[in-house]
């Protein structure tokens, strides 16, 4: 029998109550599948260890994921320590170092969710480039507290950085239905948004099969609104693409549903997964936390381990219970609670 080891970090918020709902959903899945096991490892690593240790994880904490063949991933962030210690502590720490530089997004709306759009049909990835960009940590500050204070934030784009997520895009399109959409911003930012085009059109020369679009992110973000039956694949930087992938996770009925895959395609790192709802410090505590994406997000865990059976499986009862008048948490309109959403699905698993 096949074991995975997996590292489980709940991190902050609302991740401690989805991530051991989605690791008590995967058991479940792995039992009935009966082909493989998995090995957990929870780490408390976050803002409450930073309390404590006045570090998000400890020193050697890369050395020790590196053993893993995944890692689940909850939320990163609390109101009493500033977004970029936090983030830049854990998250960032993670993909950057492992070069999970493809974050892929699904977003559509599954059986019995209304989203807020009234036309239109919603179903499709988004590709964000996740190791360099806006968020590649260049720049700095100086002459801090005098009124001639700076601060610069440095975009860096490489070409290979282009070119592997591009041709990474692409792949994922011929999967699909053969439409990839290259959101940039190159009418206003001239070099290296300029880059990103010219690469997209020499690397499509290698997919005919591939229609391929380009949209400005302004635009990008109407279409989402009024044509999102147009929108197949989407590959944006990292910035456009963390703003566009919250917007379509909001359109396909709430920021509770959205998965996350943080890919390093090339196998050489565990990559990470997690729920695209952050820590959601205002609804902490009270068990109302949609547990829908980290379910969804640890179906995508499932098919990268290539347990392709298992995870359609795990989708097909998330859909299960959200086609039929079952439980549904604030979010979606309901009054259950995380607990009722969770059984709901661990039923539809056991009734296969």
């Amino acid at each position: 029998m096949k074991r995975y080891r997996l590292a489980v970090i709940p991190g902050d918020g609302i991740g401690q109550e989805v991530i051991p709902a989605g690791l008590e959903v995967l058991q479940a899945v792995a039992a009935r599948d009966g082909g493989f096991m998995l090995e957990t490892e929870t780490l408390d690593w976050g803002s409450d260890y930073y309390r404590q240790h006045g570090v998000m994880m400890p020193a050697d904490g890369l050395e020790r994921l590196r053993n893993f063949d995944a890692i689940y991933f909850g939320s990163v962030g609390d109101p009493a320590i500033p977004d970029h210690v936090t983030l830049w502590g854990l998250r960032l720490a993670i993909c950057q170092s492992f070069d999970q530089y493809a974050n892929v997004r699904p977003a559509r709306l599954l059986p019995g969710i209304e989203g807020p759009l009234r036309k239109g049909k919603l179903d499709c990835v988004i590709v964000r480039e996740n190791s360099e960009g806006e968020y590649a940590g260049q720049g700095g500050r100086s002459h801090r507290g005098l009124p001639e204070e700076v601060a610069t934030e440095v975009s860096i784009f490489t070409r290979r950085g282009v070119e592997r997520i591009m041709r990474f895009a692409f792949e994922l399109a011929m999967t699909r239905r053969r439409h990839l959409t290259v959101v940039t911003k190159s009418n206003a930012q001239r070099h290296g948004m300029v880059m990103w085009d010219e690469i997209a059109r020499e690397v499509a020369g290698d997919y005919p099969d591939v229609k391929l679009r380009f949209e400005l992110v302004d635009a990008m973000t109407t279409t989402f609104v009024l044509k999102p039956e147009t929108i197949d694949v989407v590959v944006a930087t990292n910035l456009h693409a963390d703003i566009l992938s919250d917007l379509a996770s909001a359109l396909s009925g709430s920021m509770g549903i959205g998965p996350t895959a943080n890919l390093d395609p090339e196998g050489r790192f565990p990559s990470m997964f997690e729920p695209i709802h952050g820590s959601a410090f205002d609804i902490m505590g009270k068990g109302i936390a949609n547990p829908l994406g980290s379910f969804w997000t640890a179906s995508m865990l499932l098919e990268h381990l290539g347990e392709q059976a298992a995870a359609q499986t795990l989708m097909r009862a998330i859909e299960e219970v959200t086609a039929s008048a079952g439980p549904k948490t604030p979010d979606l309109g309901g009054q259950a609670g995380t607990a009722d959403v969770t059984e709901a699905v661990l039923a539809a698993v056991a009734a296969g």
